[in-house]
């Protein structure tokens, strides 16, 4: 069994809400190159790839280093889930891959050891996939009727008295290949890594992301 990882980097041109989203200057970095360069700073991880139908992310991808596999026109769509661009790379590229991991290139911003401590607990677990959590902190609920329901609180309650909630936060995925094969990413038994860190609090679909994303970077990461 091959033991080799990949990462995988999805990156459609188009993007209705923040056009050119995907290499957009966060810092001095096109988007896309963050998750590239993250990518390559592990050594377990043998080659990175970019899947994308759009040329000026090609060029871009290939300047930083990745491999690129040209995603076809009917799963590029908005509607196509992010698993179809995985397994297309995994049935494009000649090598037996093992494990994957997905960086999405709108959670830039990453501690430098979480994917090292990820990809261990990946290992020393034996999980079959893995992805990073966050708790959430608000008193959730449901409008009915015009009438406000809560989910996860009674009226009245401390919020540091609440059942803790999790979301996930988009940072990262470890999932084995031959899950992707099936469509799946995320499986029933995937171990949730929990991050309580504000990196995990970045999304970037608008243009207020981009410019908290900003922020966050000025902040914490450029020097």
């Amino acid at each position: 069994m091959s033991t080799n990882t990949i990462a995988i980097i999805p990156a459609r041109g188009g993007s209705k809400r923040l056009p050119k989203k995907n290499i957009k200057l966060l810092g001095d970095t096109p988007l896309v190159a963050h998750s590239i360069l993250y990518a390559k700073k592990h050594s377990f991880i043998k080659d990175v790839y970019v899947s994308t139908d759009d040329e000026e992310i090609k060029k871009i991808a290939l300047e930083y280093g990745a491999k690129v596999i040209d995603r076809p026109k009917e799963i590029s769509g908005d509607n196509e889930p992010t698993v179809s661009a995985l397994k297309h790379v995994l049935e494009t590229i000649s090598v037996e891959i093992e494990n994957v991991v997905l960086l999405q290139v709108t959670n830039p911003l990453r501690q430098a050891d979480l994917l090292q401590n990820a990809y261990q607990v990946f290992k020393d677990n034996n999980c079959e996939s893995l992805f990073t959590v966050s708790q959430n902190h608000h008193k959730l609920g449901k409008i009915k009727n015009n009438k406000f329901e809560p989910f996860n609180y009674e009226f009245g309650q401390r919020s540091q008295d609440l059942d803790p909630l999790f979301y996930e936060n988009g940072l990262l995925y470890i999932t084995k290949a031959n899950l992707i094969f099936e469509d799946i990413i995320i499986s029933k038994n995937a171990f949730p890594f929990q991050i309580n860190h504000i990196f995990a609090t970045v999304d970037i679909d608008t243009k207020e992301d981009f410019e908290y994303a900003e922020y966050l970077y000025s902040k914490y990461i450029k020097i």
